[in-house]
């Protein structure tokens, strides 16, 4: 596998493969980074920030595209990212602007598989978690419930959690132990 570097847009959320997610980009360096990646000088990850280390971030992130952009009236600029890989950040420096530049190294991505058995509640209550929170819906032209690992990513990312914790999840080979872990924090919730 090869190495590639990119740049580092940090956030406190997770941004994970098929995810999607509006982030909004208001200072002057981070407008530049944009621009540098849609020139095609950098590829863009997402990453999640942690208050230690050297970048701020965890070294587990997700490249990702830009897939639509709107100028806002205070001249910030509104941008709706969707993951596409998962990567490790092997190495970082921080520009003069005080942005990231990562060297990084692709990760298998989960693979997709039928959400079955008493899984397939984990689907509905994210289906009713999407009516009750229609703009983070809006932002997916299409949803897979009947992929459990698509179903997993989309609870990992908005799950009310430590990004730490997140990620033990997201390391996972696949996405059985995020579906065990979901299926009973629901079912401690049902009465």
């Amino acid at each position: 596998m090869q190495t590639r570097e990119m740049a580092l847009l940090m956030r406190d959320g997770l941004l994970l493969p098929q995810g999607r997610v509006e982030v909004r980009i208001a200072d002057p360096g981070h407008l530049r980074m944009v621009a540098d990646v849609f020139k095609g000088k950098y590829a863009l990850a997402f990453a999640a920030m942690r208050s230690r280390g050297s970048p701020p971030c965890y070294p587990t992130a997700t490249q990702c595209d830009i897939i639509d952009f709107d100028q806002l009236e205070d001249g910030s600029l509104s941008l709706v990212l969707e993951g596409r890989q998962r990567i490790s950040i092997l190495s970082a420096v921080q520009a003069k602007d005080k942005l990231w530049i990562a060297r990084t190294l692709p990760c298998r991505n989960w693979q997709q598989e039928p959400i079955k058995g008493e899984f397939e509640l984990i689907s509905a209550a994210l289906e009713q978690f999407y009516q009750v929170n229609p703009d983070l819906f809006e932002l997916y032209s299409q949803v897979y419930l009947k992929d459990a690992a698509w179903v997993s990513q989309r609870w990992l990312e908005v799950l009310p959690m430590y990004n730490k914790d997140k990620l033990v999840l997201v390391n996972q080979p696949d996405c059985h132990k995020t579906l065990d872990f979901v299926l009973q924090l629901i079912k401690s919730h049902v009465d």
